[in-house]
């Protein structure tokens, strides 16, 4: 973990073989992406440098994290759900009312680019992708359904924003009973102290904070699940 940011953090608890999940929040063109959706507004609105620390760590630590990540969890056959924010009606209808203008400006609504999951991350035949309509993912969707149904227990959050549509969601799960971890260098967010900041606050009641490498570590010691 990156020493200046978070300080020093383990897991908190072991991941459960058979019922773990990586949780991919919003790694979307409209919102993970510098030449679509927020990067394209700013761009457009002369404020690209606004943009420059989230897309900066997003290229650099979150695409190749979220990358390994995912090879972790497929290798034990461990569920990867994506989750998206976005809209199926136009003028964003369908959103909750303070995100429609937001997402109106992006064009994050199905059938455009930015509606979609980064093709790098680009989930597999048979993966879950969960569209929400709110911030919080329980809010809006299936998705408490759906991680009943898989019978995931402990769930290992990444995407964007971190103090956003992350920590949201996982402060919605740790409330339902889920034991949560956010992964510090598989997160982005504006500004580095707002980073900062969320992480130092959920770690203090809501989960636990940890690194790609740590759970990745965990994950290696795990025999392959077979559902």
């Amino acid at each position: 973990m990156d020493g200046d940011a978070v300080g020093e953090h383990t897991l908190a608890f072991d991941l459960e073989p058979g019922h773990t999940a990586l949780v991919v929040i919003d790694m979307q063109y409209a919102s993970a992406s510098r030449e679509a959706g927020l990067g394209r507004w700013l761009e457009e609105n002369g404020r690209s440098s606004e943009g420059t620390y989230r897309f900066d760590r997003i290229e650099s630590l979150l695409v190749p994290n979220i990358q390994r990540l995912l090879e972790a969890f497929r290798a034990v056959a461990l569920p990867c759900v994506f989750v998206r924010l976005g809209a199926q009606m136009k003028g964003c209808r369908d959103l909750i009312p303070h995100l429609r203008e937001l997402e109106i400006a992006f064009g994050n609504i199905s059938g455009q680019r930015e509606y979609e999951i980064l093709d790098e991350l680009e989930p597999r035949p048979g993966e879950p992708v969960v569209t929400k309509l709110s911030a919080s993912a329980f809010t809006s969707s299936g998705f408490d359904a759906l991680l009943r149904n898989l019978e995931a227990t402990t769930l290992v959050f990444v995407g964007v924003s971190t103090s956003q549509c992350v920590d949201l969601t996982a402060r919605d799960a740790a409330d339902r009973g889920y034991r949560c971890l956010i992964v510090e260098d598989a997160v982005a967010e504006d500004r580095h102290e707002w980073h900062v900041a969320t992480l130092e606050q959920f770690e203090r009641l809501f989960g636990a904070v940890g690194t790609t490498d740590d759970v990745l570590g965990t994950l290696a010691d795990l025999p392959a699940h077979r559902p």
